[in-house]
């Protein structure tokens, strides 16, 4: 997963080498989005994760999803072909990430928070380590992708050796009407409301943070200096999101996936708008206001997986969560995308603010849920 905001992480450094448009910009880490959700469809509507090997599934697009990111070295950044290639990655990374919760939760029922929420985990690491390897690599964004796509291939040979677990069900054939079950099912739907809610401000805050912790520390020293720490603490943030997404996990299947959702989502509302006001304040300030708003804005994610598989019937469970996560990286496209031109408009505090809405909205659709259990 370290492909995913490899573009974000080391724009500041493409940017000093080529001129690339601000549109292109944000495309180059919109595109890893669209190409997501087209792949997630895809899989969902043809029910791969439930039909064929999830652990091959998983290698053959780790490894290719390689393969198109280490093809940024070698064509022009934030030209046609690399936006192309960088979609392209989107589209095999869906192979990666909901195949990697199929397979999670064919290891167990009672600790599948728990389970799923050290994917997620690892998720989360994999999505920061961009933000070190950039901080690492200094000016040279070239060694910083090569990294990450050697990781990418490693890890699709590491799956290879993952067992399947004793509730791993596999479907004998293609079912269309299981993306139905995600309307006819209203604990599943309800589960999706939230997911959706938690999406609205995931990826928008983990694709930008480091660009805007860039602006609010530039007031208070060197650039260098300001573009430095915000490499760190963007990686920071959002490793601690990963940390604390094992720890909910953890408690989840003791207290409740959903209310551990519902206490996750109302931190991190609070926390983003804590941090609009703290922005181009204290550097400390506002980073330890960032820093728990990364540890709060992920361990829902893994919860509302575990949901969607908890209530599913068994051979339908890696469509399902496909499909859950096509329509949260849909949604995560516009957000990606508009978030600079949004910060530009009505400026970062301005952005988090509105990124608060969705944990409330996600609350309510939780609270529903309780309802019905």
């Amino acid at each position: 997963m370290s492909l995913w905001f490899m573009s974000a992480a080391i724009l500041p450094d493409l940017t000093r080498e080529f001129e690339i448009s601000e549109f292109r910009q944000a495309a180059l880490s919109s595109a890893v989005q669209i190409g997501f959700v087209a792949g997630a469809l895809a899989s969902a509507l043809l029910g791969l994760a439930d039909r064929i090997d999830p652990r091959r599934f998983f290698a053959t697009c780790a490894i290719l999803a390689a393969l198109f990111n280490a093809s940024l070295l070698v064509v022009e950044p934030g030209g046609d072909v690399s936006i192309f290639a960088r979609f392209v990655t989107g589209i095999l990374l869906a192979g990666v990430y909901p195949v990697g919760m199929k397979i999670a939760v064919g290891w167990g029922k009672e600790d599948r928070g728990l389970l799923v929420g050290t994917l997620v985990g690892a998720l989360t690491l994999g999505s920061a380590a961009p933000h070190f390897l950039a901080l690492l690599g200094g000016t040279d964004w070239r060694w910083a992708l090569s990294v990450a796509s050697i990781a990418s291939a490693l890890g699709g040979v590491a799956c290879l050796f993952t067992g399947l677990g004793p509730f791993h069900a596999r479907a004998p054939r293609m079912k269309l009407k299981a993306v139905l079950t995600a309307w006819t099912n209203r604990k599943i739907r309800y589960a999706y409301c939230g997911y959706l809610g938690h999406m609205w401000e995931l990826y928008a805050m983990w694709a930008w943070i480091g660009v805007a912790l860039t602006v609010s520390f530039s007031g208070q020293m060197s650039s260098d200096t300001a573009l430095s720490l915000s490499r760190l603490f963007a990686f920071l943030t959002i490793a601690a999101g990963g940390v604390a997404s094992v720890v909910a996990g953890f408690v989840a299947d003791r207290v409740g996936k959903a209310n551990i959702a519902i206490l996750a989502m109302s931190v991190s509302g609070s926390a983003a708008i804590a941090t609009a006001l703290t922005f181009g304040g204290p550097a400390w300030l506002t980073t330890l206001c960032v820093l728990v708003w990364g540890a709060a804005i992920l361990p829902d994610s893994a919860q509302f997986s575990a949901l969607v598989a908890d209530n599913s019937p068994p051979d339908q469970a890696g469509s399902l969560m496909t499909f859950q996560t096509a329509l949260g990286f849909a949604l995560t496209f516009f957000t990606v995308q508009l978030t600079p031109l949004a910060a530009d408009w009505i400026s970062w505090p301005g952005v988090f603010v509105i990124m608060a809405i969705g944990p409330a909205l996600g609350i309510v659709g939780m609270l529903r849920l309780k309802r019905l259990s």
